[in-house]
């Protein structure tokens, strides 16, 4: 059952906390990422920064393996690998509820959330491998303009509606666009196109060098948010709930009141019934209200906290010493189509949390869309 501590833990003071800009510790060019011109340019934006390089001599980044999963864990994550997205990539997968299809500029992450998704779902060490290719999978991106999954539930199936492509599956897209600039690339993109809409979601801060970007409304620019409890204990590596909430607003803001115009949109996510969850969800949804408050494009998506037997072997394995609860016998079981099984939270609890959130969020913001709950 959910916790109803008497004793708040809310803090006195929101801490603006800017996330560590990443440095890995080794950078990786294969043979054929140095061929695109995109690579190139990659190349020497990293090379700016003053970070040393290696140019492997094939395809393969190799060295990523340590005595242990917990050492692999640490060199991986320590490591960015400049290389050519494979053919399957080109073959863009459906990803509701988030958008309509599934489009990696990048795999693996540099921040180090213990509740991480990527868990379990990546082949291999965590390494963070970005797309030297990325503008041939943006052009390749327009043959699917127009078209829908079947099974959409919250956008349903208007054909006249731009078709919208989620980049940040398997990465912090913003966490490495300082090395890449592949979020800007994208933004550029999509900004040329009606029937495309660019949809991104981070857990960092640094947005100045979006805010001139031309995206003429076709990106959407979200932000993972949670209690300042949740993010401090379990969220490492990234900008703290407040300093998220000043870039989401300086995107947000007009340009002509030096913002970048930018539709927003506030991921709650992984949202989980901790001691006074409904005070400290109640604090974070008022400092949202405080900060957005003016007219603007804002969607919400409310996502609940869920793993796998396989995820929770990952991640016990990445952080040995964490307070993340998993414990299977107080969940319920959901199964996928495929046979899989994960573990969310039991129907009481789920529904008296979908209830609070839906009714807070319209008292605030009437006008911006919960697109699901999950």
């Amino acid at each position: 059952m959910i916790s109803e501590s008497t004793k708040s833990s809310l803090p006195a003071e929101p801490l603006v906390k800017s996330a560590r800009v990443w440095m890995p510790k080794r950078v990786v060019f294969t043979a054929d990422a140095l061929k695109e011109p995109f690579g190139q340019a990659m190349y020497e934006r990293i090379t700016a920064v003053g970070l040393p390089i290696e140019v492997a001599k094939n395809n393969r980044i190799t060295g990523l393996r340590g005595a242990d999963e917990r050492e692999t864990y640490r060199i991986a994550k320590n490591t960015l690998a400049i290389v050519n997205a494979p053919p399957g990539a080109f073959r863009l997968q459906p990803i509701p509820p988030s958008a309509d299809w599934q489009m990696n500029l990048a795999e693996g992450c540099p921040a180090h959330c213990q509740y991480c998704y990527l868990a379990g779902s990546l082949a291999g060490p965590p390494v963070v491998r970005a797309y030297a290719n990325l503008p041939k999978m943006l052009d390749h991106t327009i043959a699917y303009e127009g078209t829908f999954p079947p099974n959409k539930s919250w956008q349903g199936h208007d054909p006249n509606r731009p078709t919208s492509f989620e980049v940040s599956c398997y990465t912090d897209v913003l966490g490495i666009e300082h090395l890449t600039g592949s979020l800007a690339e994208c933004i550029r993109h999509f900004g040329t196109r009606e029937q495309g809409q660019l949809r991104f979601v981070t857990k960092y801060n640094q947005v100045d060098d979006l805010l001139d970007l031309p995206h003429n409304g076709q990106t959407r620019a979200r932000f993972s948010l949670n209690t300042d409890s949740v993010a401090r204990r379990l969220e490492g590596g990234t900008a703290s709930v407040e300093a998220r909430l000043q870039a989401m607003r300086q995107l947000a803001l007009p340009r002509q009141s030096g913002g970048g115009g930018y539709p927003i949109g506030v991921v709650l996510a992984p949202i989980m019934p901790i001691p006074d969850w409904r005070e400290q969800y109640t604090d974070l949804l008022d400092r949202i209200k405080a900060l957005i408050d003016f007219d603007c494009d804002m969607t919400v998506e409310f996502i609940t906290h869920r793993f796998t037997p396989g995820s929770k072997d990952v991640l016990t394995q990445w952080y040995p010493n964490t307070s993340l609860d998993m414990d299977e016998t107080t969940r319920a079981e959901k199964r996928n189509k495929f046979g899989g099984t994960k573990y969310v939270y039991q129907p009481v609890d789920m529904k008296a949390m979908k209830v609070f959130f839906y009714e807070e969020w319209a008292k605030r913001f009437p006008n911006a869309p919960i697109l699901y709950w999950t």
